[in-house]
């Protein structure tokens, strides 16, 4: 089988789809995938990849994509193409199916799978409308709320309230009455903690304001909670599972944790301080707690219309015990050690059969789409 792996993107997670895209691309089964490197530059522009490069990824544990942009060597796609969609120099790559490793805008959102799905493509991960909802904090929070689901308190500043310096400031007075200090302000349609801030009074609050207004024209701001962080990787399809075939059953796995030694877990933390947090899977709760966040994580996924995968994130409060859900990430860190897999892992789903199941569970939900009108 063909597997076109796409990685890079536009969005600020670029580097690390790099790092993702690496890893798969050496634990995938070789036996049964012939691998099709595609990067997108920064700028959006695909190009395949050449097979010395793949070589060199799948020859050094260490390594990660590097992005060549050879002119003749640009991808374009082709609405309704099917396996013939994507075309270098004029003549159509053979792809049975698509793996994104990418993060963020433009990949993550939405964006790419509506592409896709308009190509005609099989892929891994969430369909357009998943994706775009959960790309939203606001709307997953939304979602969440309607389906009973306990979420943190929090309010939503838009471009338009800056833009009215009355409504503004009221908006601002309102949420400190009511949340206090400190506070959690982040982009509604970013990732990785890019933008986010942890704000102790108005002067921190406005600067954070400030700096996740230039990632996003929607801001969250949240109610800070002396918490715990754990985490629960879900495969499946929340919409046609079926009980005849695994790769479809929505399943939630070992619960992890994140203690991190910063102030909170920021991107610093996540990707340049080797040192930011300690991960410990399984998480250190009680059989009970871990029963009742699984639960949540496949309730939470399913209220979405979640397919293929996603992480999970929860906050236990430290005086409460209260369990609130954070976040989803439906393309979540993908290498080997990445936090998604190896709570996968601990429930018995080695690497590279993961990466197995999420391609079967991609050409059923493909298939089964195949079957319905689209016309009469």
């Amino acid at each position: 089988m063909n597997l076109a792996i796409l990685f890079g993107g536009k969005s600020s997670e670029h580097e690390v789809s790099l790092v993702s895209a690496s890893s798969v691309a050496r634990n995938i089964d070789q036996k049964k995938f012939k691998i099709i490197p595609i990067g997108i530059t920064k700028s959006g522009k695909w190009y395949l990849q050449s097979d010395e490069e793949l070589a060199r990824i799948q020859s050094d544990p260490n390594a990660a994509f590097k992005i060549s942009e050879e002119p003749q060597n640009l991808v374009s796609v082709i609405p309704g193409g099917k396996s013939q969609a994507l075309l270098v120099d004029g003549k159509p790559l053979t792809v049975d199916a698509v793996f994104a490793v990418v993060h963020g805008t433009f990949c993550e959102d939405g964006v790419l799978q509506g592409l896709l799905d308009a190509a005609e493509l099989p892929y891994v991960g969430c369909g357009t409308m998943a994706s775009a909802l959960t790309m939203d904090k606001e709307m997953t929070k939304k979602i969440w709320n309607d389906s009973g689901l306990p979420v943190v308190p929090y309010k939503t500043f838009k471009r338009a309230d800056i833009n009215d310096s009355k409504r503004y400031d009221q908006l601002v007075e309102e949420t400190i009455k009511e949340f206090g200090f400190p506070l959690f302000v982040k982009p509604c349609n970013a990732g990785s903690s890019v933008g986010a801030s942890k704000a102790a009074n108005a002067r921190e609050f406005s600067m954070a304001l400030g700096e996740a207004f230039t990632w996003d024209d929607k801001v969250l701001v949240e109610k800070a909670v002396n918490a715990r962080e754990i985490e629960c990787s879900v495969t499946g399809n929340a919409v046609i599972q079926s009980a005849e075939k695994e790769c479809g059953q929505v399943r939630s796995y070992t619960p992890g944790e994140i203690a991190p030694t910063h102030e909170f877990y920021d991107y610093d933390a996540k990707y340049n301080d080797p040192d930011g947090a300690a991960l410990k899977i399984p998480a250190d709760i009680d059989g009970e707690t871990a029963k009742k966040i699984k639960a949540l994580a496949e309730e939470a996924y399913k209220a979405l219309d979640c397919s293929g995968l996603s992480r999970v994130d929860f906050f236990i409060d430290k005086d409460s015990g209260a369990i609130y859900i954070n976040e989803i990430n439906t393309i979540p860190g993908f290498t080997s050690i990445s936090m998604f897999p190896k709570m996968c892992e601990a429930a018995g789903l080695n690497y590279k059969d993961l990466i197995t199941l999420l391609i079967d569970e991609a050409l059923e939900r493909f298939e089964a789409r195949k079957k319905l009108l689209t016309s009469r």
